[in-house]
This record gives C-alpha cells, structure tokens and sequence, in this order.
C-alpha cells in the first residue's frame, strides 16, 4: 500500500505530473515536459519509456530548435472526449482523442427559440451519430465538454439569465446532458470556452495570460490568467460588453444605458444599415462587403472596432494581457477591424501596457468554442485512470 512521503506513493505522483502535462497540451518533447513539470530530464526519461511500455503514451521522432527530438503524446486510444458548443443559431459536436486529434465534427442549425429540452434532445442525437460514424466504444468516453451562450453560475452550474436563449434561463445543462449520454459533463460559456480553444488550439498558444474577444448576438470576453481560465466566484467575468461608454446612450438589454454591445453587437450595429442596403443582413456578410470595399460596411465596420478597442483598453489597464484575440465573423476583417482597435487601445491603454499587447484575430473561426470544450474536457478529466497499465513499482532512477 502506497503511504504519503513513500517512494512509490512519490513515483505515482510524477507519473500523473507527466500525464497530466502532456494532456493538457496535446504534444510534448521530452525536454518541454521536463521544464513544465520541473522534473529532471533522467526522471522524465524514464518515466516516458514506462509509460510507453504500457501503452499509455506514443513517442515519435520530431526536432526542435534544428535538433532531434522525440515528442510524447496521449495513446490515441486511450481515451474520447466529446465537445458540445451551443451558439445562437446553430449547435456543434467534435469528437476528439487523448491525443488533441478531432474525429469527427458536425454542426447543425439550432432555433433560437427552441426549449432547453429540445436543444439536449439534438445534442443527444448529434453525440450518437457521430460516435457511431466513428465506431468509437462509448465506454471509452472519458468525459464532455459543453459551451452555451450565458453565464454559468460557478457554485450551481446553473445557467443565469440570456437574451440569447431566454428559454434556457434557470436550467443545468450540464446534469441535463450528462443523464442524456451518461459521460460526466463539464460547462462553461461560449467566450470562456473560446478563450481556451485559442489557447490550446489556435492563436493563444505560447501563451499564460490572454482575452478572447467574442462579438456576436452579445459581445464578451474570456480571461486567461496564468494559463487558467478567470470566471470570478459568481462566473461573470468578462462581461466587457457592460462597460458603459456612454451613460446617455442606447438603453442594453442589461437595463442601463450606452454599454458596448450596444454600439457593437450585431442587433444594434445592422440596422444601421437597413435603410441602404435592406434587410437580411448578417454581420459576416458585411464583412465581405466591408473587405469587397463598400464605405458603408467598412465604416461600420471601423466604428465597431473603434468601440472594441475602448474595451480593450481597459482590459490592459486591469490586467495588462499580453495577447487579445478577436474572435467570431469580426476577425475575418483582418485590418479593418484589427487597425481601429489598435488605435483606441493606443488612445486610452497605459502606454507601457499597449505596447506589451499583441491583438491578433482568432485562427479557430466558429469552430474556437467547440474545440474549446473538447480542451474544458480534457482539463477536467483525472489521470488515474490513465495509468491502470503504468507499472506500480519504481526503480530509484524515477525519483
């Protein structure tokens, strides 16, 4: 029997160092796990030829710094995480490995105005079918990542008041979809969510601290700090699209005046429009326009990015990030949304915190937040199950 302070109970906690490392990045090399866990390279050494030996990690050759090096991931059967992403008008589903590799992907449209049971029942299905496309054993579902469009209250995981889905008010998605598909589930809001899959997948990585700025039917941010995602104890953080620019101005579905969804969301922003280019507008539509060269949709477009940056510059100000990735159909406006966010930052950042900021668009598209509750699963799962195979008893070179 393992007792604290002994030499196998010590083995055992390097050994889910290393799992857990290598989990929650996807890959490795053998001298990344090492500074990351603290462990010397000997330990690391002999802890990957362990593992390997029990099937639970794979080593391949690769190179690093113009050297040869040997990359550790997850066995890619040792484990299936699922990600559900609820978006205002659609619902998404990837399947992944251990590994950070995607096995399969769909999205589906999704009424806004469907019931909370409606949205589960589809989820359900959507979940089904893509395991069976994959032929994956379901007992090896390790667990599921869910992203819906609200806050999520941190102590009751109930989700909190949304215009975005009104009919959702008051429900626990994740014990609704957990008694559906039987995997525990893990929930988060989609910005939250979007933040963590830049982080792990797209432009976050290399990265500890980072916002990911998501405009959309509402506009608002997820905060890394020191590689973590902040939700602060009610699970409200990031609301940036609450940050009153004007007291005189527009009346938010919040109950004040003049916040920033309300001169940048798309309900407020689009008919703005109307009257020269009609009705039936998106705003990934007017980005094309905008990139296609129409004045009216760059000016709006401009505009959108100028009140963006006010956000953002009070972002540096609180935490001094050093990257901010714009996400959602405003990041493929490249510069024309990225230049007067630039400036404003510039206006009204701290000088020494602008020019530490990196703003870049999202790399993930509208795939961020559900290659974000793939990561949320990842993270949450343990690593004891893992290491079922590892050999309990250790030599004295893993100490």
């Amino acid at each position: 029997m393992e007792t604290p302070g002994s030499q196998s109970s010590l083995h055992r906690a390097n050994l889910e160092r290393v799992v857990r490392a290598v989990r929650l990045s996807g890959s490795l090399t053998q001298a990344e796990i090492a500074r990351t866990t603290g462990l010397s390279a000997a330990t690391v050494s002999n802890i990957v030829r362990e593992l390997k030996e029990s099937g639970t990690v794979e080593v391949t050759p690769t190179s690093a710094g113009g050297r040869r090096a040997r990359s550790v991931s997850l066995s890619g059967d040792a484990g299936i995480v699922i990600g559900v992403d609820f978006g205002h008008t659609h619902l998404r589903v990837a399947v992944g490995n251990l590994a950070h590799q995607i096995l399969a992907e769909e999205a589906e449209p999704l009424d806004v105005d469907a019931s909370a049971e409606q949205g589960f029942d589809r989820a359900e299905l959507l979940v089904g079918r893509l395991l069976d496309a994959t032929g994956v054993d379901r007992a090896k579902v390790a667990g599921v990542g869910l992203g819906v469009p609200g806050p999520i209250d941190v102590a009751s995981g109930m989700l909190g008041s949304t215009s975005i889905l009104p009919g959702w008010s008051g429900t626990q998605p994740a014990l609704a979809l957990g008694e559906r598909i039987g995997v525990p589930v893990a929930v988060d809001n989609d910005a939250n969510l979007g933040a963590l899959g830049e982080l792990v997948w797209g432009s976050g990585r290399g990265v500890r601290d980072l916002a990911y700025i998501k405009v959309a039917g509402g506009v608002g941010a997820g905060l890394v700090i020191d590689g973590q995602i902040y939700r602060g104890p009610g699970g409200t953080a990031g609301e940036i699209g609450h940050i009153t620019l004007d007291e005189s101005g527009p009346v938010c579905r919040c109950g004040n005046r003049g916040c920033l969804e309300t001169f940048t969301a798309a309900r407020y922003v689009l008919p703005l429009l109307e009257p020269t280019h009609g009705t039936g507008l998106t705003m990934e539509k007017v980005v094309a326009l905008a990139k296609e060269g129409d004045p009216g949709c760059r000016r709006v477009v401009a505009d959108v990015g100028r009140h963006i940056g006010s956000g953002v510059a009070s972002l540096c100000n609180l935490l001094n990030p050093s990257r901010v990735v714009l996400g959602g159909d405003l990041a493929e406006a490249g510069e024309l949304v990225l230049g007067p966010i630039r400036t404003s930052v510039s206006r009204y950042a701290i000088p020494s915190a602008a020019r530490q900021l990196e703003l870049v668009p999202g790399s993930l598209g509208g795939r961020a937040e559900v290659l974000g509750a793939l990561a949320l699963a990842l993270r949450e799962m343990g690593d004891s199950t893992l290491l079922g195979g590892a050999a309990p008893q250790p030599t004295p070179a893993f100490i």
